[in-house]
């Protein structure tokens, strides 16, 4: 089945009772399990993502089947590590070739025995659970910052704690960031200085928690901000001080026209008219919001170079060769390098007569091109819409309420 998005006849308007944060949800939910905690998290996503993760942390089960969910494979690959058992974890076709050696070789390096399954470097894996002795390892710090959380947030119960130095660029420095302060809320404290991080041994201390909206959901209501004629926009549950990264996406819309108000529910956003002719931007600390300002520039016809985009091709998808090809279904050319940086300096081609865009398992795929119906008299058409579902499951419902047409088609 796929949908057909039309814009608001009206003008847009929208109240919108965001999701919560899918990256908070997910370590939160370790921490409280790794603290023993009688507390349940407040204000927890359904989103698929942190849904096989509640399920797998309630579970007496021994087998663990994520899904396509990559921050619960790499999450309870760490905390299964050091729990005395037998486990095996496996997911999706497409996450059976999404790479996880790095982490494996890193817990295998602290004490932990983990095997392949099936193919070398990658998902299913059997995981033999027991005291891990920890240490001196060093990692790359280019890769997914989800490797790294995963190793911190079980390193005050290693034996000897961990010492972690990071080696090169470090990507996604604030989802890091992220997990040491909420390891901080959780009673653990750790020590960043330079390219080393240092967690002694200690435990961890149970804590009721609530978990505030995500930013990156709300990317999305800023990029239909910036696409529309007239909006009126509230979101409610974002934090003016937050310890998300991606909150930085606001500061970065107000280069597209887009201004931010903080009130007591959240944020109203309202167009300022400002808009740059050009977006020149390195996402190495924000990789997730990369997806919506590609598409926010092509809708708005604003030329950009964007860096720093290196973890893209292991996410869900290589959403820099998806936004590629679904661009160019649209009339846009895009051109990548060095394996970390996409731009568009204004070159068209002829765009398909009735494009479908494909979504590639891959919600930012779906969420990100939905509001392009704002500036596509035809709509836009989306292949398995369903896929929202991963972190935003009432995306589509949010938007029929703001006032857009949505059309279900058989395919």
């Amino acid at each position: 089945m796929n949908y057909k998005i039309k814009s608001p006849e009206a003008a847009l308007k929208a109240v919108v009772q965001l999701p919560s944060s899918k990256s908070i949800c997910n370590r939160a939910l370790i921490l409280n399990a790794l603290s023993y905690s009688p507390y349940p998290i407040q204000n927890l996503s359904d989103c698929d993502d942190t849904a096989v993760l509640v399920k797998a942390l309630n579970s007496n089960d021994r087998d663990f089947d994520i899904q396509a969910a990559g921050t619960a494979m790499r999450f309870l690959t760490a905390f299964l590590a050091k729990v005395v058992g037998e486990w095996t974890i496996t997911g999706t076709e497409r996450m059976k070739n999404r790479p996880i050696k790095i982490l494996v070789d890193a817990l295998n390096a602290v004490g932990a025995r983990i095997e392949y399954i099936e193919k070398e470097g990658f998902p299913p894996l059997r995981i033999f659970g027991s005291a891990l002795q920890g240490g001196e390892i060093s990692l790359s710090g280019g890769v997914s910052s989800q490797y790294i959380s995963a190793l911190l947030m079980v390193a005050p119960l290693m034996e000897k704690g961990l010492i972690l130095h990071l080696e090169g660029n470090i990507v996604s420095r604030p989802y890091i960031l992220l997990t040491l302060q909420l390891m901080e809320q959780f009673g653990v404290k750790a020590e960043w200085k330079g390219a080393t991080i240092r967690v002694a041994p200690q435990e961890y201390h149970p804590i009721p928690f609530t978990v505030e909206s995500d930013w990156s959901a709300a990317s999305y209501w800023y990029e239909m901000m910036a696409l529309s004629r007239q909006a009126d926009i509230q979101l409610n549950g974002l934090f003016k001080h937050s310890l998300q990264g991606d909150a930085a996406g606001a500061k970065l819309f107000a280069q597209l026209g887009v201004g931010t108000s903080f009130t007591s529910d959240g944020v109203v956003l309202k167009k300022t008219g400002n808009v740059t002719r050009k977006l020149v931007y390195d996402f190495v600390n924000e990789p997730d919001l990369a997806q919506t300002f590609v598409v926010t520039c092509a809708g708005m016809n604003i030329p950009f170079r964007f860096s720093g985009l290196q973890s893209l091709k292991i996410k869900e998808t290589d959403r820099m060769e998806a936004l590629k090809q679904e661009l160019r279904k649209l009339g846009y050319v895009l051109k990548d390098s060095c394996n970390s940086i996409l731009e568009w300096d204004g070159e068209r081609c002829e765009a398909e007569e009735n494009p479908v865009i494909a979504t590639y398992e891959d919600h930012r795929m779906a969420m990100a091109f939905a509001p392009l119906a704002l500036v596509r008299p035809a709509g836009i058409e989306m292949a398995h819409p369903e896929v929202v579902s991963k972190s935003y499951p009432h995306y589509w419902e949010h938007l029929a309420q703001a006032g857009f047409q949505i059309e279900e088609k058989s395919v």
